[in-house]
């Protein structure tokens, strides 16, 4: 049953890509509204089930931020010492980076599509409503995940064949991820540490990455509305949905 679900999020992951495809003239559009969900994501999602899981497992709220500081440090350090090819980093609203940044970026994306299928996989688990409930939460953001992980690959240079192929990475993660319920489980504790370092790299693309390549040569009110729609659209979501 989880499996069979899970099969709606490759559809939806799907869309959000083909769309960030079709409108990559207005990529700069795109990635403001990605911005927003990236935001929205850390603040509705992210951090609210931080703050669950620490009181479940009475764990110090510092264990999950200390995770998170070394996330964003790590893709920091990952990006500026291995990955950033142009000489001149001093300019920084001129600075190209490399393909494997948005590769890398993708692939974290990924990482936590495949942690969305456990998710459904788990709750289903339990019972077959708390499945459905987690399933469409999934379902209804991993539209915006397709859309962040073509976004990124486009921004950083990369094919469209490439971009798409990451694309169909991403779409079927949350399948392999469901199947792999059957087989084990998750510790509370390790997915409270694996939330502070996704949350960590969101904050940092999200920040470092994106919103600066979104106003680079198109500064625009729109571009900054869209960032805030896309933070209203996670919020939506998440109230939305149990």
């Amino acid at each position: 049953m989880a499996v069979l679900v899970t099969l709606l999020t490759v559809v939806s992951t799907g869309l959000g890509g083909l769309f960030a495809l079709r409108h990559r003239d207005q990529l700069h559009r795109i990635l403001g509204f990605t911005a927003g969900v990236i935001l929205g994501v850390v603040a509705f999602d992210v951090f609210p089930e931080i703050t669950k899981l620490s009181r479940h497992t009475h764990t110090d709220i510092k264990v999950p931020m200390i995770a998170l500081a070394a996330g964003f440090l790590a893709f920091h350090g990952v990006e500026k010492w291995l990955l950033v090819h142009n000489a001149h980093e001093h300019e920084y609203a001129g600075h190209q980076h490399h393909e494997s940044v948005g590769l890398a970026s993708a692939l974290a994306l990924c990482g936590h599509s495949l942690t969305d299928g456990i998710a459904i996989g788990l709750a289903f688990q339990v019972n077959s409503g708390v499945g459905l409930a987690v399933a469409l939460a999934v379902i209804g953001h991993d539209f915006a995940d397709g859309l962040n992980t073509v976004s990124l690959m486009l921004v950083h240079g990369n094919t469209n064949r490439r971009s798409l192929a990451l694309l169909a990475l991403d779409a079927i993660t949350p399948l392999v991820g469901a199947a792999l319920t059957y087989l084990f489980t998750v510790p509370d504790t390790g997915l409270l540490i694996y939330l502070g370092v996704f949350a960590g790299f969101l904050l940092y693309i999200g920040a470092s990455d994106i919103l600066p390549e979104a106003h680079a040569g198109h500064p625009s009110l729109v571009t900054f509305a869209l960032t805030v729609v896309g933070a209203g659209f996670i919020y939506g979501v998440v109230e939305l949905v149990p």
